[in-house]
């Protein structure tokens, strides 16, 4: 089970990092731009990690609020409610 819970967040985050790269470089050029919504969609469902690692990487979306703090607080998130189900699937101690 865990295994395939690494793979889901591994695909999502290539989703949501190849989608900031996209973005940065379509910004660049003036050209239709990804929804932010889908940025969090994907982070939510998984991507954070990767949608973190290219906000850093591709310097974008740093400026807004909801991007700097949101994506990391989505991820906390995450964290804490993996650490809780796997607490509670192998028995409290």
């Amino acid at each position: 089970m865990l295994k395939w819970i690494g793979l889901w967040v591994l695909a999502l985050s290539i989703l949501d990092f190849s989608l900031m790269g996209i973005d940065k470089r379509k910004a660049k050029r003036g050209a239709w731009r990804v929804p932010e919504k889908t940025f969090f969609l994907v982070a939510v469902l998984g991507g954070s990690p990767g949608a973190i690692l290219g906000m850093r990487l591709f310097h974008h979306k740093t400026r807004h609020w909801y991007f700097k703090w949101g994506l990391p607080a989505i991820l906390i998130a995450q964290l804490a409610l993996g650490f809780w189900l796997f607490w509670i699937w192998n028995g409290r101690p």
